[in-house]
């Protein structure tokens, strides 16, 4: 099997905490395109349209490792190219991102309700990883997993890309304790606690997850800890990590967490994704509020447990 060449630094530095988009030339088999600039058009025009392609290839946007390209070059499959693409103006989200630990090669934050993690669709400058890229002036950070953006509480950052295979790696072998505090209405008739298995689906293009027959793949332990009116607070310790996997069991249960747009309670309106300005006033209540694990460099056991609180169950009320 042939192996595919190393691939060469970006010659780009980030932009605003995001890396330049990277491009390997194909294989031209029918000799469609003649130069590089003829494929970026080819590529690009139907996202942005070919006239600004062009503009980009003007104004010396895209470079490959030997310098800017002015897309006149003869094609070669295999080749690199790397440009940063234009960022659309986003809302700011209104919230800061909390340091609970930080050394050498790990940093643990409390990540706010709203701010994904990573960039990914319309979510890009506004991110967990570009702002502590931004912030910490660490360009190298990477994400050890994913919190859904809606939910708050602890995410894992690490600092030396030698080192991310061995913390992601905790979490794919299921080595990560984590443990979630949810708020939703009480329910006496619903007998806690209880493990939830199913097996859960996400299909691309649709904002909800759902519950479907057939193999399990989702697991979480569900229990009561303490209860307020027709509120409750509730731990969640999911054992495997699909998407949405805690929302969905607890809607599953006839108890809708608190605030869900995606998979309301009665009454609520109909589950669906956000299109306009959001309400920041109103978080989904979960929090994802310890994660502890077995430091795979060094042995360490380590746990760390958020600093926030769910604003439907201050901490004046914590049972």
């Amino acid at each position: 099997m042939r192996r595919r060449s190393a691939v060469p630094p970006a010659p780009l530095p980030q932009r605003d905490g995001i890396d330049p988009v990277r491009v390997r030339l194909p294989a031209d088999a029918e000799g469609a395109w003649g130069t590089v600039g003829a494929h970026l058009v080819d590529r690009f025009a139907g996202a942005i349209g070919a006239g600004r392609v062009t503009e980009m290839l003007a104004a010396g946007r895209f470079v490959g490792a030997d310098g800017v390209l002015s897309g006149d070059e003869p094609y070669v499959a295999g080749r690199h190219v790397w440009f940063h693409r234009d960022f659309v103006p986003e809302p700011r989200v209104p919230f800061e991102l909390g340091i609970v630990h930080r050394d050498e090669r790990i940093v643990v934050v409390d990540k706010p309700h709203f701010l994904a993690t990573t960039p990914r669709g319309r979510h890009v400058t506004e991110t967990a990883l570009a702002r502590l890229r931004r912030e910490l002036g660490v360009p190298a950070l990477q994400p050890a997993h994913r919190l859904d953006r809606l939910t708050a509480g602890l995410a894992l950052f690490v600092v030396r890309p030698g080192d991310r295979g061995a913390y992601q790696g905790l979490f794919a072998a299921r080595r990560v304790r984590k443990e979630y505090e949810a708020v939703a209405r009480y329910d006496g008739a619903v007998a806690l606690p209880v493990t939830v298995r199913s097996r859960i689906v996400k299909e691309r293009g649709v904002p909800a997850a759902r519950e479907v027959p057939g193999e399990v793949n989702a697991e979480s332990r569900i229990e009561l800890v303490g209860r307020r009116g027709g509120l409750a607070r509730y731990r969640l310790r999911p054992v495997t990590g699909q998407t949405h996997q805690l929302r969905v069991h607890m809607h599953g249960l006839g108890l809708p967490i608190l605030n869900d747009p995606l998979y309301p309670g009665p009454g609520d309106a109909a589950g669906g994704a956000a299109v306009g300005p959001e309400d920041f006033g109103s978080p989904l209540q979960l929090l994802a509020r310890v994660l502890e694990f077995t430091d795979p460099v060094d042995g360490r056991a380590l746990r760390f447990e958020s600093r926030l609180r769910l604003a439907a169950w201050p901490a004046d009320a914590m049972a």
